[in-house]
């Protein structure tokens, strides 16, 4: 380790020599505590006795090596303050964890595991001029192997009979999660996926976004090495893996980085700018040894899992103190951010830097040598919220709110933008994306398939939330999984094969992505028809162009078509197979591309040559 890079905050691999580490004479510790009186390593190989450890390196660190202690044991490390009192804490630089609600860190050989992804590993991209559809998924709500109501029944049996019951809720591992979900991914069109935060957390509710061990993965789904599996065979099936990062705050949990030394060393000691909105501790990034914590938290995802991405969470609150643009700019953090970005990219050039930002804070995808921060894409909140307040809107009233699906190309071509309809759009009282659409329950359906043509065919990467594909109707619930059951109703299984057709329209066509951020690769031709809420456009790139004609009025409209050339059709959300009104083979009124009839709420995707 570098200590001049770790105090500057340019260090990416701590987590190789800090944690604990298998070797030839037993299990070497290691942690950072400077302002501690004395360090023990505590554990399952000393009875939970205090084993001392000798301070290292400057004074700092402390370290020791046990020779009974293996793989698979439990340990936490043992802080003393000057007085005699003392902390147990799990290990920062963790790489496994015990189940909630334990908090005992343990230890892993990270010689056990051997990827089979190297050809995948010497061909991925950042797919700037490629298709991107993600799959944003919640491992623990997606699918479950019983009802968590009957599981809650039998937990309460087994209390009342005092015997014990396997307290995993259900979950499927790691491992059994791939034989699962590569396969659906691979029906249904999806390039990648990415997964809620997976570093270790205690409460479930948190959804991973309140960490305890930023290298850990949760072990509410299996080991280590059952993570790398799901990751390796996920490679090996063409999807790329990315991962939802928290470097903003951390959880407050005594037993974890919350005073860790004795001190605030991880947060800021004024609690003034200490507590996030959140109820979490904001890391300080200010601290170059906090800074080298987390670009090693970064790199440690890429480097030793394999992800093909990271997404960070919060970044406006990175950029502005607090995350309020009023309280001005952090400069220190933007600092962090531009010296951990530039350090991934020159460490991993394939790999995704995807910022959740709302803020307008300039040049979050322009490199960092430009000036920028240096991310690769940074989701779209706006056209979320204006897309979504559209479609919720009577359509009676779409007249006056017409620009709401214009505005985004007004400022598209400032950042590398990617439109996602997440996890934070379908829960606490905001409705499924489906119960959204203004109307009544026959309604909707055809205004989401509308929807998601708009969304698919509209520049920018794109990501959906599980259950978005087949309608999902109720909110998100980390608890329950998904309403699988609705794809009983032929409604549901109309919009799933929908979903999935465009999927691969999307996928097939260059004119849909590899244009993407290049302003000739859209064309407005209908922006201003306020009367009858038609929009239409064209999508160019790979020697095609696809024409896109959209009616979100409640009424059948007429549009006169400006392009030249010959209209074959690729797509038509009334299609009766999509649950729509149309049968294939009627003939279509109107097909003169200057007479097109479009049904209410209905839209078409052309390829015009």
């Amino acid at each position: 380790m570098d200590l001049g890079a770790f105090y500057a905050g340019r260090e990416f691999e701590l987590y190789r020599d800090l944690g604990a580490h298998c070797g030839e004479g037993g299990v070497t510790f290691r942690t950072y505590a400077p302002a501690a009186a004395g360090v023990s390593v505590i554990g399952e190989f000393s009875d939970w006795q205090d084993r001392p450890m000798q301070r290292a390196l400057n004074g700092q660190f402390w370290e020791t090596t046990v020779a009974e202690a293996k793989a698979g044991q439990m340990y936490k490390f043992r802080i003393y303050g000057n007085g005699g009192s003392y902390q147990d804490h799990a290990d920062p630089y963790a790489w496994s964890s015990e189940l909630r609600p334990g908090t005992a860190s343990i230890i892993y050989d990270e010689r056990t595991y051997q990827f089979k992804d190297q050809d995948w590993m010497k061909t991925r991209s950042v797919h700037l001029r490629e298709s991107l559809n993600i799959y944003e998924l919640h491992l623990g709500s997606w699918k479950r192997r019983d009802d968590p109501l009957k599981h809650a029944k039998r937990i309460d049996e087994a209390k009342e009979k005092g015997e014990g019951i396997d307290v995993s809720y259900g979950w499927y591992s790691y491992e059994e999660l791939a034989d699962r979900l590569i396969p659906y991914l691979k029906d249904h069109g999806f390039s990648a996926v990415e997964f809620l935060p997976l570093s270790e957390y205690p409460a479930d509710e948190s959804w991973g976004y309140q960490a305890t061990g930023f290298f850990s993965a949760t072990s509410r789904y299996g080991s280590p090495d059952g993570l790398m599996t799901l990751i390796d065979r996920l490679h090996r099936a063409g999807i790329s893996a990315i991962l939802d990062i928290v470097t903003v705050h951390f959880a407050v949990n005594d037993y974890a980085l919350a005073n860790f030394d004795g001190t605030p060393l991880y947060e800021y000691p004024n609690q003034d700018i200490g507590m996030s909105e959140w109820g979490s501790c904001n890391f300080n990034h200010s601290r170059g040894d906090i800074a080298s914590f987390l670009n090693s938290a970064s790199d440690f995802w890429l480097s030793v899992y394999h992800f093909d991405g990271l997404r960070f969470d919060a970044v406006g609150n990175l950029i502005y103190w607090m995350g309020n643009e009023s309280r001005g700019v952090n400069y220190q953090t933007l600092q962090f951010i531009k010296n951990q970005n530039a350090g991934l990219k020159s460490r991993h050039p394939s790999v995704m830097l995807i910022a959740e930002d709302s803020s307008a804070y300039p040049g979050v995808t322009a490199p960092v040598s430009e000036g920028g921060l240096g991310f690769d894409y940074k989701w779209d909140m706006g056209w979320m919220h204006d897309t979504l307040d559209f479609l919720s809107t009577d359509p009676l009233y779409r007249k006056a709110n017409y620009h709401k699906l214009t505005f985004s190309m007004a400022y598209f071509y400032k950042e590398r933008y990617l439109l996602a309809l997440s996890h934070d759009e379908v829960v606490h009282g905001k409705a499924a994306i489906l119960q959204k659409m203004a109307g009544t329950y026959e309604m909707k359906f055809p205004q989401a398939r509308t929807l998601y043509l708009y969304m698919m065919t509209h520049p920018g990467k794109k990501l959906n939330f599980m259950g978005n594909e087949w309608g999902q109707l109720r909110e998100w619930d980390e608890k329950r999984e998904q309403d699988w059951m609705l794809l009983d109703y032929p409604i549901h299984q109309s919009f799933a094969r929908f979903m999935t057709d465009l999927n691969a329209l999307y996928a097939k066509h260059p004119a849909l992505w590899e244009k993407d951020y290049e302003r000739d690769g859209f064309t407005w031709l209908e922006a201003d028809d306020t009367d009858h809420v038609i929009y239409a456009y064209l999508r160019k790139g790979g020697s095609e162009q696809i024409l896109v004609v959209l009616n979100f009025s409640g009424q059948p409209q007429r549009f006169c078509c400006r392009a030249e050339g010959k209209l074959t059709l690729l797509l038509d959300t009334d299609d009766v197979r999509y649950g729509g009104n149309k049968k294939t083979e009627d003939p279509y009124e109107g097909l003169d591309q200057n007479d097109l009839l479009l049904p209410a709420f209905s839209g078409r995707a052309y390829l015009l040559r």
